[in-house]
């Protein structure tokens, strides 16, 4: 059986490929996972014998289908519980990350199967991350950063790029939520600043928060 460590390195191997075109290196993965070269390399090597990555010495590691299919489990667990949390215990969307890193880990595919079907099969999770099906696939929904919107456009938010604590109290406080409407009323040319209008009110926010806000034409 998988250990948690295990499914920990193989999420973060599968996160990390997602914007590597090549294989992801050791150092990578030993950054994501805050520990040292030298234990990400040990890790690889053990996860490449069991048959869940690839890994070639100076290439970096790959998942092999049965590693992105353990991936992508993980994945799934972990954005249920979250959309769980959220939805029915009252969880607000900045404090259910650490406690569905812990859930995430529960073996039992029955639970986690009757757990969709309560939710009523959510496609995403309270950041707007899609979420793996029971056979690991993952339909991601259109969508651009709030920084590349033209003045004018209505937009509405559909998820986060930055999902930290940090983050997600800063849009709490702007009264920004998945769903929220916002629309540009200007674009500042010096530093990119935005001026929006959101729940009737003009609200200014920086390029940085710009360009980690997913939205939608509305």
């Amino acid at each position: 059986m998988i250990s948690h460590a295990e499914e920990n390195y193989l999420k973060a191997i599968y996160h990390l490929s997602q914007s590597e075109e090549n294989g992801v290196s050791t150092n990578a993965i030993a950054n994501r996972m805050e520990t040292k070269a030298s234990s990400a390399t040990e890790m690889v090597k053990k996860l490449s014998e069991k048959g869940y990555i690839d890994y070639q010495k100076y290439q970096g590691a790959t998942l092999t289908q049965k590693g992105i299919m353990a991936a992508t489990m993980v994945i799934r667990k972990h954005r249920l519980w979250e959309v769980f949390l959220v939805e029915k215990l009252n969880f607000s969307w900045d404090e259910v990350h650490d406690v569905a890193e812990e859930l995430e880990h529960i073996k039992s595919e029955k639970l986690i199967n009757k757990l969709d079907a309560f939710l009523e099969f959510p496609t995403e999770d309270p950041h707007g991350d899609p979420i793996p099906n029971a056979e690991g696939k993952i339909v991601e929904s259109a969508k651009m950063l709030l920084a590349e919107m033209n003045v004018g456009t209505l937009c509405i938010c559909v998820g986060v790029k930055d999902t930290s604590v940090e983050f997600l109290q800063y849009l709490d406080r702007q009264k920004i939520a998945l769903g929220t409407s916002l629309k540009i009323i200007n674009k500042e040319s010096f530093d990119h600043s935005l001026t929006l209008e959101i729940h009737k009110k003009e609200l200014i926010i920086s390029e940085m928060v710009a360009k980690n806000i997913f939205v939608k034409k509305a």
